[in-house]
């Protein structure tokens, strides 16, 4: 089975082009062995490009621990790349199909080559239910969170999949490595959740870094940083226009007031290509 390797802002994934690849029959066991990094390929999770009846593609992915996510936005910004560059649309605006619904990207070309993609990640969506948590507001701002021994501050937001934003003075890897799984599996998220600690340089400049629900800490998450980016507008620390620093490189986000969506701006580069082996053994 060939498969391409991906990234976008250090967020990587395998890629299979289901286009002319067969579908995996049991997907989230194969982005399990993919994805380990010591006897696998070595990645976030797994992308399946595949044909859409809606759209110029459609996008499944799996976490690195088999469990499916409904978006990932450095993942969609490679998936628009691979669709461009290997010719399965060739033009410079795609829709491309995801758990989140259709999401609309303009590809930055030099080359023959996409560079950069922007992505219309869409609205926010801020009822508690549907985020889903069970803390309180809509959307939660600035609420109490017990975790272990400690409170914190946090503000819950969804793009398609749940993000909670809580802003530090300082990261650490104890905020992240410690608290990040307990936040991802506390009582309140239903659904479990992705975490995003937060310090503000400026009303424009954040750093972050991200717990990602099913995969652990990762250099980058798009949809975590257009969180952070809805986040600090709802609690008064950023403007509508931030640019976001990660472990993996910057994102360029915009909260529109005009239409409500958020876009955001950040790179897609291909690593590499290869085969990987049918058998049932490289699956165990």
């Amino acid at each position: 089975m060939r498969f391409t390797k991906m990234q976008g802002a250090g967020n990587d994934y395998v890629y299979i082009d289901c286009f002319r690849e067969k579908r995996p029959a049991d997907p989230a066991k194969l982005s399990v062995a993919v994805s380990d990094r010591h006897f696998g390929i070595g990645a976030d999770g797994l992308i399946l490009i595949c044909p859409s009846e809606r759209a110029d593609a459609r996008m499944q992915m799996f976490n690195a621990d088999g469990s499916e996510s409904e978006m990932c936005g450095n993942g969609l910004r490679c998936v628009a790349k691979y669709v461009f560059d290997h010719g399965l649309a060739a033009k410079e605006k795609l829709a491309i199909e995801t758990g989140r619904g259709i999401l609309h990207v303009e590809l930055e070309v030099k080359v023959g080559k996409a560079q950069r993609v922007r992505v219309n990640m869409g609205a926010p969506i801020l009822m508690a239910e549907k985020i889903p948590t069970t803390l309180a507001g809509n959307p939660p701002v600035d609420v109490p969170l017990p975790v272990g021994d400690m409170t914190l501050n946090v503000t819950c937001v969804s793009m398609g999949n749940p993000h909670c934003v809580t802003f530090v003075e300082a990261i650490t890897d104890q905020h992240v490595h410690q608290m990040g799984p307990k936040i991802e599996n506390h009582a309140a998220f239903p659904r479990r959740t992705n975490v995003e600690f937060v310090k503000v340089n400026s009303r424009n400049d954040v750093t972050m870094r991200v717990w990602e629900r099913g995969s652990g800490e990762t250099l980058a998450c798009g949809t975590g940083a257009c969180g952070v980016c809805v986040a600090g507008v709802l609690t008064g620390r950023t403007d509508r226009r931030i640019v976001v620093h990660l472990l993996g490189g910057d994102l360029d986000l915009f909260w529109s007031e005009t239409d409500n969506h958020v876009y955001m701006t950040g790179p897609a580069i291909e690593v590499f290509s290869g085969d990987w082996p049918n058998d049932d053994k490289a699956t165990k």
